[in-house]
């Protein structure tokens, strides 16, 4: 398919002005700043953002797209976010001197589809309130979860490579990405069981719930082996769940770009819906289960909304875990108490401070200190990583000014 000489001038003129930002020392110099952090010896915090309300952020036309066709504007909408990120709420952000296609990769289907009811409080948000409708209630039920079918559509993925090459030619590189899979098997069965049922069923049929995340567990580990061996998995990584990745660690010797491996790879996991689950528990149904998943990876990321501050010591038993979600329900001090140094203290500063009628940007700067302080006692590598912003209030100066505070802090 050709694009218009229009189309084709609006990309080419932002990504002239991404691969000028690309070329800055400062980048060099952040990645790092990320290296060290990643290999628990910081020389300062690091700050990152990510999972933005996009529809909140436009600022005189800055997001507004301009390109017709969709591959065009999926395209601009990664090089205008990269300059207004860059221009606004810059933080410990890298810019790298190409744009991500994403290769055509389908089949990562489980079998079971999601059944639910949703509320909308703003329709241009994307974030809903969710009911979901139990679909697994019966041994039989179980037999629906499937082994996922791994399918390449290589006519796709060449001429996505070549129409953006084509577009881009002599001013940012066309990387294609493959898949960079994480382990969160218990977000897919939250969905599709409802917290409830989910959680009663681990202590009134516990046998029932194994049977349950060990056939999901089998199906994950099969995806993550057909990725591998069709030469599938992604390379290169910059991010693991909203942190930066950059490291000299990775990828493993004998690396090969066309194919690959886990252990080449940053992965990530969680299991959010266990916010009120005992570490014994957690153990019992999760950490025994995604050990498995962990193994194969060379460096991983564990955690996301869950308060893990009193289960630091049964995440240890996951190998290769570099960095340690602390999200804004942790008690701080003991969280960093477990981690010490042996882990990145992954803080999650909590994005309600942005949704507040009123902006109290000296809340902020106390709650950001406070991390600092218990962290720096315990001798504790950590970084700030805002994320699930659902809203700042139809105000984006809000995020400027928390990246503002932020980086004060740390440096």
């Amino acid at each position: 398919m050709s694009t218009s000489t229009k189309d084709q001038n609006i990309l080419r003129e932002l990504a002239r002005r991404v691969a000028e930002i690309a070329a800055l020392p400062i980048q060099q110099e952040t990645i790092a700043l990320w290296k060290a952090l990643n290999s628990l010896k910081p020389v300062r915090a690091m700050v990152m953002i990510d999972q933005i309300p996009w529809h909140e952020m436009d600022v005189d036309g800055e997001l507004t797209l301009q390109t017709e066709d969709a591959f065009c504007r999926d395209i601009e909408t990664q090089l205008r976010r990269t300059l207004y990120s860059w221009k606004h709420m810059r933080a410990d952000m890298v810019v790298q001197p190409f744009v991500t296609i994403h290769k055509a990769i389908r089949g990562a289907d489980f079998g079971v589809r999601v059944i639910e009811e949703t509320a909308v409080t703003d329709p241009r948000n994307s974030v809903v309130g969710h009911r979901y409708i139990d679909q697994i209630k019966s041994e039989e039920d179980i037999m629906r979860i499937q082994v996922p079918n791994i399918v390449h559509n290589e006519g796709a993925t060449k001429q996505a490579e070549e129409r953006a090459r084509e577009i881009l030619d002599g001013i940012l590189e066309v990387h294609m990405q493959g898949a960079l899979p994480g382990f969160a098997p218990w977000d897919q069965i939250v969905q599709w069981r409802g917290p409830d049922n989910m959680i009663l069923d681990m202590a009134d049929r516990p046998d029932f719930m194994h049977r349950i995340i060990a056939r999901l567990t089998d199906a994950h580990l099969s995806m993550l082996s057909q990725l591998e061996d069709k030469g599938l998995l992604g390379f290169g990584q910059g991010t693991i769940h909203c942190s930066g990745a950059f490291t000299d660690e990775l990828p493993a010797p004998g690396f090969d770009t066309q194919r690959p491996r886990a252990r080449d790879l940053w992965t990530f996991g969680m299991a959010q819906i266990f916010s009120t689950v005992s570490p014994a528990m957690h153990q019992e149904f999760e950490i025994d289960y995604a050990a498995r998943w962990y193994a194969r990876f060379g460096l991983g990321y564990y955690g996301c909304c869950e308060p893990l501050d009193k289960k630091v010591d049964i995440i240890r038993n996951l190998p290769h875990v570099r960095k340690i979600s602390m999200s804004p329900w942790v008690d701080v001090e003991k969280g960093a108490e477990q981690i010490g140094r042996d882990f990145v203290f992954s803080r999650k500063p909590n994005p309600a401070f942005l949704a507040w009628d009123t902006w109290r940007p000296e809340a902020v700067e106390q709650d950001l200190r406070d991390t600092q302080e218990k962290c720096n006692r315990c001798g504790c590598p950590f970084e700030f990583i805002l994320k699930d912003i659902s809203t700042v209030h139809y105000q984006p100066q809000r995020l400027w000014e928390w990246v503002d505070i932020a980086m004060s802090v740390v440096k």
